[in-house]
C-alpha cells in the first residue's frame, strides 16, 4: 500500500483502533485503494479529490462502531453510481463479499427508473432506500452518515442546490434519524438544515443563546456544584453533563408553538448518568428534594419508552433566581441508546434473540414497505411516510395497561387496528376513560382506550378510509374489503371506469372496456381486468392515477380498429342500426326475413343465448352468428365493402331452460398448486358441465392459465359456472374466450 494511501486513511484507522474492536484492517485498506482508484480524476465542487468524501463518511460510520462490512460499504458507496463504466455490484461482490455488495446496492440511487417526473424519481429513491433498510438496517446508518457529511460541506454548493438538499434533509433524513433514536446525528442534521433554510432565524436564535448563556454562567455552575454534592453525599456513582437546547429545537418551539424565547423552560438541562435503574429514581427523589418541580413537566420514559427506544427520566425544576431548568436522569446504557439509537442496539446485541428484538424495533419499516398504497401510489406512500414515521407520537393505554404509540391525530379506529386487524374488523364502538366516544375521536396522551367489538359485526365501513390516519389501519381496512367484498368491488370499479371514460365523451362496448382495462391493468401490475376493477373498488389504487392511461388506451384501440371510419361509427349501438336483409332461421336464432337458412356460431366469440348477437352472410356457408361487440364485428363494420352483409338477429328463447347446449370458452388464471385442475373438473362435474377441451399455459413462476372449452346453456348458466370456479382456492380470475 502506498504512503499517500496510508496518510489518507490514517485518521479512519485511528478511530477504529480507539474503539478497541477487532476489524479486518486489510479488507478496509483494500476497499479504500479500490475506491481511490475508481474515483481517480473525480473532484468535489470544493475542488477536493472525490475520495475525501467516502473516507469522511467511513470515519462517521466508524464513530458508530459499526462492523468491517459497514466501513467498506461506506468507502465504496458511490462507486457503482459514479464509476459505472469501471465497476458494478458483481465486481464488488467478488472482491468484498455479498454483504458489502448488498449494502452498496442499497446506498446506490435508482439511476434509471421509468417515472413521469423528478418528484416520483425522488420518492422511488426513498422507497428503494427503505426497502434496503428493511433487509439490513446498516444501509440507513451509512446513508445518514453520508447525508451528514454532505450537509457539513454543503456551503460550496449553489444557493438553489443548498436549499433543495437542506429541505430534503429536514423532511426525510432528520426524521428518520429521530425515528431510529440517533439523536446526535438528528440534531446536527436539523441545525445544519435550518442554517441553510432560514439563515436569519438561525443567526437570531444563536445570538439569543450566546447572550442568555453569558448572563447565567454562574447559575449553571452553582447548580452543577449543588447536585454533585447531593449525589456524592448519597453514595451514588454518577456522571454529570450539562447542555443547552439546540438552535433548531428552540426555533421549532418558538415558531411552531408561538412561544417567546423566555418561555423555553428547558433551555438549560442537566444530565445525570448513573449505573442502575434504581439509582435513576433515587436521583429523581433527591432532585425534587433540592428544587421545586414544575407541575405537569415530569415524564417517565423509562417505564414507558419512546418507539425509538429512548429511555430517561425528565423533570423540570426551578433553580436559584427563579430560573427553570430540565434534569434528565438515565443509566449509561440508556444514554448510549439515546445518542445512537438502533445503531447502539445493533452494536451491542447479537444472536437469534437479538435479531427478533431488532426486527420488532424496526417493524414500522416492514409495515410501510408492505402497505399496498406504497406499491401503487407515490403520493400515498409519502403520506404514509409522513404520518407513520415523521409525526410525533401519542401514547395511550389499553384497559390491561399496555402502551400503544400512535401518530398524533390518529383515531380510536387506528388504535383498534394497531392492536390487531381482528379487533378493528369487528369494532362497533369505543370508550375512552370509561366513556363512550365517537369512532372518529382522537385519543390524547395517557388516556385509556377500550375497543367494543361484536361477533355480529358486518366488518368495517368504507367511510372509515376517510377517518383513519395511519397507513396500517388503511391497509387492513382495504385488505378486508379486498378479501370479503370482491364482487362488490368489481362492480364499483367498473362503474368508476365507465363514469371516467364518459367524462371524456367516449362511447364503448363492454368488450372494448374490458380490453382497455386489461391492457392498462397489466401495465400497472394486474393479471386481469377483474383484479384491476377490484383494486379500484376497494381503494387500493386511485382512479385519478390511471384515468389518463385509460383514455389514451381507448383512443389507441379505436384508432387501430377503424382506420377508415370515425370513432363514433364503431360502437355496439351503430352495429344494431345496420339495415338488414330479410332472412329467417329455425335453429334457436331468428334472422329477419325468409326461413330455412344455415346458421353457424362464430368460433371467435362463441355467442350464448342471452348475448346481443348479429349475423354475417358468408359465401357458401350460411349465416355466421357473432356477439355484437365481437372485435371481428367491429373490424368488419369498418369495412364499407361488406357493410350490407350484416343482418339483424336475436335469440328465440334466450333465457328459457332448454336442452340445447352451446360451446363456451373460459380462460382461468390460477396460482400453481397441486390438485387445482382436479378441483376445477370436480366442480364442473358437480354442476353437470361437460368439458370439451382443456390445456394449460405457464405464465410466471407461480401462475398459469387454464384454457377450457365447456358446454353451456346460456349466459345465466355461464355466470353461475364462473361464480362456482371463482370460489375455488387458488383461482385468480375467470374470463371468457381464449381464441
Amino acid at each position: 500500500m502506498s504512503t499517500e494511501a496510508s496518510t489518507d486513511i490514517k485518521r479512519l484507522l485511528d478511530i477504529l483502533s480507539a474503539t478497541g474492536k477487532k476489524y479486518d484492517i486489510d479488507m478496509i485498506k483494500r476497499a479504500y485503494e479500490y475506491a481511490n482508484a475508481l474515483h481517480e480524476g473525480q473532484f468535489r465542487v470544493s475542488g477536493e479529490p472525490y475520495i475525501s468524501h467516502p473516507v469522511a463518511v467511513a470515519e462517521i460510520v466508524a464513530g458508530l462502531e459499526l462492523d468491517t462490512d459497514s466501513i467498506c460499504a461506506a468507502l465504496l458507496h458511490d462507486t457503482v453510481e459514479d464509476c459505472s463504466e469501471k465497476t458494478n455490484l458483481k465486481e464488488i461482490e467478488t472482491k468484498f463479499g455479498k454483504t458489502v455488495a448488498m449494502l452498496v446496492d442499497g446506498l446506490t440511487k435508482l439511476v434509471q427508473i421509468n417515472v413521469e417526473d423528478k418528484e416520483e424519481a425522488h420518492i422511488e429513491n426513498i422507497r428503494k432506500m427503505l426497502l434496503a433498510m428493511s433487509k439490513d438496517v446498516r444501509v440507513i446508518f451509512i446513508k445518514l452518515c453520508d447525508r451528514l457529511h454532505n450537509m457539513r460541506t454543503l456551503s460550496v454548493k449553489p444557493d438553489a442546490k443548498r436549499r433543495i438538499t437542506a429541505l430534503e434533509t429536514m423532511q426525510v433524513y432528520a426524521p428518520l434519524a429521530h425515528r431510529l433514536g440517533m439523536q446526535k446525528i438528528k440534531q446536527e442534521l436539523e441545525n445544519l438544515g435550518l442554517s441553510y433554510l432560514d439563515p436569519i432565524g438561525y443567526a437570531e436564535i444563536e445570538s439569543y443563546i450566546e447572550e442568555k448563556y453569558g448572563e447565567n454562567v454562574g447559575f449553571i455552575e452553582h447548580v452543577r456544584s449543588s447536585v454533585n454534592a447531593k449525589l456524592t453525599e448519597n453514595n451514588i456513582n454518577f456522571t454529570l453533563e450539562g447542555r443547552i437546547k439546540s438552535v433548531y429545537s428552540i426555533y421549532r418551539k418558538m415558531y411552531n408553538q408561538n412561544k417567546s424565547f423566555d418561555e423555553i423552560y428547558d433551555f438549560y438541562a442537566l444530565r445525570i448518568i448513573v449505573d442502575t435503574e434504581l439509582e435513576c429514581y433515587t436521583s429523581l427523589g433527591l432532585i425534587h428534594e433540592m428544587f421545586k418541580s414544575i407541575p405537569g413537566r415530569f415524564k417517565d420514559y423509562i417505564s414507558t419508552p419512546k418507539p425509538n427506544m429512548y429511555r430517561s427520566l425528565h423533570t423540570t425544576v426551578i433553580g436559584r433566581e427563579g430560573i427553570p431548568f430540565e434534569v434528565q436522569i438515565r443509566t449509561k446504557e440508556m444514554h448510549h441508546i439515546a445518542e445512537y439509537g438502533v445503531a447502539a442496539h445493533w452494536k451491542y446485541k447479537s444472536g437469534e434473540r437479538s435479531k427478533e428484538e431488532m426486527d420488532k424495533k424496526l417493524e414500522w419499516i416492514a409495515r410501510l414497505i408492505e402497505t399496498e398504497d406504497a406499491a401503487r401510489d407515490p403520493d400515498e406512500f409519502m403520506n404514509a411516510l409522513k404520518t407513520d414515521i415523521f409525526h410525533d407520537e401519542t401514547f395511550v393505554f389499553t384497559p390491561r395497561g399496555d402502551v400503544i404509540a400512535l401518530p398524533q391525530g390518529a383515531t380510536v379506529i387506528d388504535f383498534a387496528y394497531a392492536i390487531h386487524s381482528g379487533v378493528g374488523n369487528t369494532m362497533v364502538g369505543a370508550k375512552i376513560n370509561g366513556m363512550i366516544v365517537p369512532i372518529d375521536r382522537v385519543p390524547q396522551n395517557g388516556e385509556i382506550v377500550e375497543i367494543l367489538t361484536s361477533a355480529a359485526s358486518k366488518g368495517p365501513s368504507r367511510d372509515w378510509l376517510n377517518i383513519v390516519k395511519t397507513s396500517e389501519a388503511r391497509t387492513k381496512i382495504r385488505g378486508w374489503f379486498k378479501k370479503e367484498k370482491r364482487a362488490e368491488n368489481i362492480i364499483a370499479g367498473k362503474n368508476m371506469v365507465d363514469s371516467e371514460l364518459k367524462k371524456y365523451g367516449r362511447a364503448f362496448t363492454e368488450s372494448q372496456r374490458n380490453e382497455v382495462v386489461t391492457t392498462v391493468g397489466q401495465r400497472v401490475g394486474f393479471m386481469s381486468a377483474d383484479d384491476f376493477y377490484n383494486t379500484l373498488g376497494y381503494g387500493g389504487i386511485a382512479l385519478s392515477k390511471v384515468a389518463l392511461k385509460l383514455k389514451d388506451e381507448f383512443d389507441r384501440l379505436i384508432k387501430l380498429s377503424e382506420p377508415e371510419v370515425s370513432k363514433s361509427d364503431i360502437t355496439a349501438e351503430s352495429v344494431k342500426t345496420v339495415k338488414p336483409k330479410n332472412i329467417k332461421s329455425n335453429s334457436g336464432i331468428v334472422v329477419d326475413g325468409a326461413d330455412g337458412c344455415l346458421v353457424k356460431f362464430a368460433r371467435c366469440c362463441n355467442p350464448l343465448p342471452g348475448d346481443d348477437v348479429i349475423g354475417f352472410i358468408t359465401k357458401g356457408y350460411g349465416i355466421s352468428i357473432h356477439k355484437s361487440d365481437c372485435p371481428n364485428v367491429i373490424m368488419g363494420m369498418a369495412n364499407g365493402e361488406n357493410r350490407d352483409r350484416w343482418v339483424e338477429a336475436h335469440w328465440e328463447n334466450e333465457e328459457e331452460s332448454s336442452t340445447d347446449l352451446y360451446e363456451a370458452q373460459l380462460k382461468i388464471h390460477v396460482f400453481d398448486r397441486i390438485g387445482i385442475i382436479a378441483d376445477i373438473t370436480v366442480a364442473l362435474s358437480e354442476m353437470r358441465v361437460f368439458i370439451l377441451q382443456i390445456n394449460t399455459v405457464k405464465n410466471q413462476a407461480d401462475r398459469s392459465t387454464i384454457n377450457l372449452k365447456i358446454s353451456c346453456k346460456n349466459v345465466s348458466h355461464y355466470h353461475s359456472i364462473v361464480a362456482r370456479l371463482k370460489s375455488l382456492d387458488g383461482i385468480i380470475d375467470v374470463t371468457r374466450g381464449f381464441s
